[in-house]
C-alpha cells in the first residue's frame, strides 16, 4: 500500500514506493547528485543524473529491475525494444534480458551513429524492426533524440509505440531559446503520439527529500524546490 506524503500545501499525496527506491538507489550509485550543473537548456541545475554511472554489472542489473517492474506494471503493450545509440544501447539490452527473465521475451534491436561499410553493412543491429516498438533510454531533455528514433524504426516499417525512461525531470521545454509551458515527456506523448512511463519523475525525488528535510539534503530539498517553482510543469 502507498504511504502518504505531507506537501507545501498540507494535503497528503500517494506514494509510489517502486518511484522511491529508485531515488534511493540512484543516490546510493551516485547517478543522482546535488550541486550546481548546467543543462543543454542553459539553465543551472540544482541535480543531476547522470546515467553514465551505471558503470558494474550490479548497478546496470539493478537498473533493469526497475525498468522491468514500472513496464509491466504500466499495462504498454510492445512487440520489440529499441535502444537508440548510445546510453539506450545497453540499458535495452539489459532490459530486454531481464523481461525474459520474469517471463517476457521479446526482440531487441539498436543503431549506428555511422553506418557500416562492410559485413552486414547499415545503421541497424539486432532484431528487425517490426511491429510496436518500445524505445527505452534514460531521460527525454528535448524530444530530439526520440524524434531520431522514431524516423528510424518508421522508416524500417515499424511502428513507433511508446519510451520507458528513468527519470522524466518535468520541467518546461525550450523553443528558440525560450521556456514554454510544456515539458519534453509531455511533447512526446501529444505532439509525437507515443505513451511515456518514467520509473520516477521529479515529484518523486521531491517527496524523497521532504521525507528527509532534517537531515542533510535539508538545503538541497530548498534548492530544488526553487528550481521546481521556476522551471517546473504539473503532471502529465
Amino acid at each position: 500500500m502507498s504511504e502518504g506524503v505531507a506537501t507545501e500545501t498540507g494535503q497528503s499525496a500517494p506514494q509510489d514506493a517502486l518511484a522511491q527506491d529508485f531515488v534511493q538507489f540512484v543516490l546510493d550509485c551516485g547517478v543522482l547528485r546535488f550541486g550546481e550543473f548546467k543543462t543543454k537548456a542553459g539553465r543551472i541545475s540544482p541535480y543531476f543524473f547522470n546515467a553514465g554511472q551505471f558503470d558494474d554489472g550490479a548497478k546496470l542489473g539493478r537498473l533493469a529491475q526497475f525498468y522491468a517492474q514500472r513496464l509491466l506494471a504500466s499495462g504498454i503493450q510492445f512487440d520489440m525494444i529499441f535502444g537508440p545509440a548510445y546510453k539506450g544501447i545497453p540499458l535495452g539490452a539489459a532490459v530486454a534480458v531481464e523481461l525474459a527473465r520474469l517471463g517476457r521475451n521479446v526482440p531487441f534491436a539498436y543503431n549506428r551513429k555511422e553506418a557500416k561499410d562492410h559485413g552486414e553493412g547499415g545503421t541497424l543491429v539486432g532484431a528487425p524492426l517490426s511491429g510496436r516498438v518500445l524505445i527505452v533510454d534514460d531521460v527525454i531533455s528535448a524530444g530530439t533524440a526520440t524524434r531520431e528514433s522514431i524516423a528510424i524504426i518508421r522508416g524500417a516499417g515499424a511502428t513507433p509505440h511508446a519510451v520507458v525512461i528513468a527519470l522524466d525531470r518535468q520541467e518546461k521545454a525550450t523553443e528558440d531559446g525560450r521556456d514554454v509551458a510544456y515539458s519534453a515527456v509531455q511533447y512526446v506523448r501529444q505532439q509525437l503520439g507515443l505513451q511515456v512511463c518514467a520509473i520516477a519523475k521529479l515529484a518523486d525525488l521531491m517527496q524523497y527529500l521532504d521525507r528527509h528535510s532534517a537531515d542533510a539534503l535539508a538545503a538541497d530539498r530548498q534548492r530544488v524546490m526553487a528550481y521546481r517553482q521556476r522551471y517546473g510543469v504539473g503532471e502529465n
